[in-house]
């Protein structure tokens, strides 16, 4: 295999299975959106919690119509408008307070900047970020991966990462976030390409046996919301 990234070539390295999967799958090719600010990230995450990508994608494309000239609102704007007018967008109750929770520990600087986030360990970021309303640490590693393109983040609790780890390494029950957290400290440290490859490993096997519809995952709305 030519060309390979450092993350290709310590993974066929150190693990025979993720070997065959890159051989399946192809080239590393995770692109950070790393123009996005954390405050956007995760508002745009809030907005994708618990619903289809269209649906996410109207009300967020309303909401950003309350603020006319910016591409985004800043904490400030979003503070400044009531709530019943951003209710009017299609947001629920429980996702405005946690988006005005966000612009509120935005303007504190709980959440960080992002010429300040960069200079943040992943840890330190988590623990910051979990403390906003409806954010959790899921959350907060698809920002790490997607957004920062931090290199070694391996989401455990991720149900398309556990799923593709059952289909690559040929398992009959679904391995623990435990489980899978001690077998990639050999991944270490690109745990973030070990996860991408096998999100493409579950992908795969839904193009093999397409599933009934359903809600799109949120690692996909993470990815591209």
């Amino acid at each position: 295999m030519s060309r390979q990234s450092p993350e290709m070539t310590h993974l066929c390295r150190i693990d025979p299975v993720m070997k065959r999967v890159i051989g399946e799958v192809g080239p590393y090719a995770l692109l950070p959106r790393v123009k996005r600010s954390p405050f956007e990230s995760l508002a745009r995450a809030i907005a994708y919690q618990q619903l289809h990508d269209k649906a996410a994608e109207s009300i967020l494309k309303r909401f950003i119509a309350l603020f006319p000239g910016r591409r985004f609102p800043r904490p400030a704007d979003l503070l400044a408008v009531a709530p019943e007018i951003i209710r009017g967008t299609g947001f629920s109750r429980a996702k405005i307070a946690a988006l005005h929770d966000l612009a509120a520990k935005a303007m504190d600087g709980t959440v960080p900047t992002t010429a300040v986030i960069q200079r943040l360990d992943d840890d330190a970021i988590v623990e910051r970020l979990i403390a906003v309303r409806g954010v959790g640490r899921w959350t907060v590693e698809m920002l790490l991966i997607f957004q920062l393109g931090r290199p070694d983040v391996l989401p455990v609790d991720d149900f398309g990462v556990r799923n593709g780890f059952r289909i690559a390494y040929q398992r009959d029950a679904m391995p623990t976030p435990k489980e899978l957290m001690r077998y990639g400290e050999r991944w270490r440290p690109y745990r973030t390409a070990a996860a991408w490859y096998l999100w493409r490993a579950a992908d795969r096997a839904k193009v093999a046996r397409p599933p009934l519809p359903v809600v799109a995952t949120a690692r996909k709305r993470a990815r591209n919301g």
